[in-house]
């Protein structure tokens, strides 16, 4: 029997992708001005889909009318991949800074909301172990 509920299982995967996400959009900013770069994506779409088809899904249903969700919290494996299909500099690289300045801060926002989910949870079990106080 695990104290820890399973949705903390699902928000460190979801802070794990953050992470992920993070580290490429750091990269190809590293890389704006590196000659033929081409820039990266973490594509989460893909892993999402793969989970929903690989997975049945089942859960406990208070109702029959309900919709089954899946119980199991992997996703799969995310890829990242390369844009080779455009051209942004002259110098081949593809990388637009504005684009990847928004989409880290879109992901900051994102982590930031699961920490406190997270930070939440943990405060909740902490309560719970100390009887309130």
């Amino acid at each position: 029997m695990s104290i820890f509920p399973k949705s903390l299982e699902s928000m460190e995967q979801a802070l794990s992708a953050s992470t992920l996400r993070q580290r490429v959009h750091s990269a190809n900013i590293a890389n704006v001005d590196t000659a033929n770069y081409k820039s990266k994506k973490v594509d989460f779409q893909a892993a999402l889909d793969t989970a929903i088809n690989n997975q049945s899904l089942s859960s406990y249903k208070t109702n029959e009318r309900h919709l089954s969700f899946s119980n199991e919290s992997s996703i799969g494996k995310t890829e990242i991949l390369t844009d080779n299909s455009t051209k942004y500099n002259n110098n081949g690289n593809n990388v637009d800074m504005d684009v990847e300045m928004a989409e880290l801060a879109k992901n900051q926002l994102w982590y930031n909301a699961v920490t406190e989910r997270v930070n939440g949870k943990l405060n909740s079990l902490s309560s719970v172990i100390n009887g309130g106080r």
